[in-house]
């Protein structure tokens, strides 16, 4: 047994420090977007383009940005995409056009790619099987934190300042972040492996044109060529990894019961997720009268829930192990979505509140542990592309609950709005809204409660089939044979 890397906790938060600013970027966006079409001029096209180029940038590049952490250091990789995230997030700050700030974003994709997956795969490698969870609970909090914390902190920016300190702020925190990681850090990484540049292409492809497809299915519908180009894109992808002596991406993982199971948990838990960040925001600003920072700030009994559940968790999991904590967080999350299906348009926020305790105490229980099974099934030469597929799979998962779920309450809201209502109207409630009819309004209201409902519903039954995936695959260290457990003896650690 290795002996524990003295500095594991201070390191511990410059991964979450670094990760934070990822997660916080993106709340914050969502709130600068009004404000940005208004002082850059830009179009509905625009707009969606500044939001989307993050996405498919990062999406696309993940696969590779985890294997060049495992060949070319963790420390080394992340300290690149810091440098790159911070350089064009200043180029965002003053970007005078929308040209120039969807260019800021694409290059904030590729710092924010190739962050990501170093931060797990170092927290995997300084920290042992008995300090890994909490860790990850912590590293988990810090996620929620951000999320809840992004529109928020925005909110009060363009309050105060202008839309550019949005993205100014990211820079002093990837600074920060980068003197600590050189001073704190040790460096890792696996075995030398051959590059596969055929890999890395075809993932890219295919992965870029899925989230495309994704992105564009809730308002221009299936893209057939797009969608075309993502099956065989990743077809061959998978295909190559196969045949190819030295893959990028060992597909063997999906062999481990833990890593399947982990896996296909998170990617239905994160397609319910998506679709409840969609609705209950829409949920708060247009049938409670929210405004967008106090929506934010609505969410934070999730937030909560989740750190105090993690903080418990993690003790309570070492104990029990990753599979009965996965099945019964999801058990519970399904419960929350189940008590988010009962709200009408007359509620006020204390069921909302209710219902975000129970989700948060859910997701507390079930994401680390499911990120737990996953990641302690990937040998550590392979934790950088490890680590990728686990935000590979949890953004692709997210992605699909939005278009998915979005589409379903789009639907859903149609068809409760009565046919007499005005054709804008009926089509969301935005519109509905922007008529400044108050009678329209008013069924509006109601209407989308309803539609919220039925996706809610569909949630839950997503969630509850996860559980049933997580207790029919996952299995605990302990019930494993010595040999089915990764080799540590290739790890390289300076």
């Amino acid at each position: 047994m290795t002996a524990r890397h003295p500095r594991r906790w201070l390191i511990l938060i410059v991964l979450c420090l670094s990760t934070m600013v990822l997660v916080l970027d993106n709340g914050v966006l969502n709130v600068a977007i009004p404000v940005l079409t208004e002082d850059l001029g830009a179009s509905a096209q625009e707009i969606q383009w500044i939001v989307a180029s993050y996405i498919l940038v990062f999406a696309g590049l993940l696969l590779t940005a985890g294997s060049l952490s495992d060949r070319y250091g963790r420390k080394k990789v992340m300290i690149t995409g810091l440098a790159i995230f911070g350089a064009a997030s200043l180029l965002a700050t003053y970007a005078g056009t929308p040209e120039m700030l969807i260019a800021g974003r694409v290059l904030m994709g590729v710092g924010g790619a190739v962050v990501m997956p170093s931060t797990l795969s170092v927290l995997i490698t300084v920290f042992d099987d008995d300090e890994r969870r909490k860790a990850m609970s912590i590293w988990s909090s810090v996620l929620m934190v951000g999320l809840i914390g992004g529109p928020v902190l925005g909110g009060a920016l363009i309050a105060k300042f202008w839309w550019g300190s949005v993205f100014l702020i990211n820079v002093p925190v990837a600074v920060i972040a980068i003197i600590a990681a050189v001073i704190l850090m040790p460096e890792s990484k696996g075995p030398w492996r051959k590059p596969d540049p055929i890999g890395a292409v075809l993932s890219m492809v295919g992965l870029v044109a899925l989230v495309w497809v994704i992105i564009d299915l809730p308002e221009h519908g299936l893209s057939w060529p797009m969608l075309a180009v993502a099956v065989a894109g990743l077809t061959l992808f998978v295909g190559w990894e196969l045949r190819t002596p030295v893959p990028m991406v060992p597909l063997a993982l999906f062999r481990d019961r833990n890593f399947s199971g982990g896996s296909l948990s998170l990617v239905l838990l994160q397609i319910a997720n998506g679709g409840l960040i969609l609705a209950l925001t829409q949920y708060l600003q247009f049938v409670l009268g929210f405004s967008p920072t106090k929506a934010g700030l609505a969410m934070a009994p999730m937030a909560v829930a989740v750190i105090l559940v993690n903080g418990v968790g993690a003790t309570l999991g070492q104990k029990i192990g990753n599979r009965p904590m996965t099945v019964a967080g999801l058990v519970v999350l399904a419960g929350g979505f189940w008590v988010m299906s009962t709200l009408s348009a007359d509620d006020g926020f204390g069921m909302v509140a209710l219902a975000l305790g129970v989700f948060g105490a859910g997701a507390g229980m079930a994401q680390p542990a499911a990120t737990a099974a996953l990641m302690g099934a990937v040998p550590h030469e392979h934790a950088g592309v490890g680590s990728a597929l686990n935000d590979t799979v949890q953004q692709a998962g997210a992605a699909l609950g939005i278009a998915i779920l979005g589409s379903a309450l789009a639907n859903n809201f149609t068809a409760n709005m009565p046919e007499s209502a005005p054709a804008a109207a009926r089509r969301s409630i935005g519109e509905a809204f922007t008529l400044g009819d108050a009678g329209v309004a008013a069924v509006a209201r109601t209407a989308f409660a309803e539609a919220m409902s039925g996706t809610f519903v569909v949630s839950a039954v997503a969630v509850l089939g996860s559980a049933v995936l997580a207790f029919a695959l996952l299995r605990d260290k302990k019930n494993t044979t010595e040999a089915e457990e990764p080799d540590d003896e290739t790890v390289a650690v300076g």
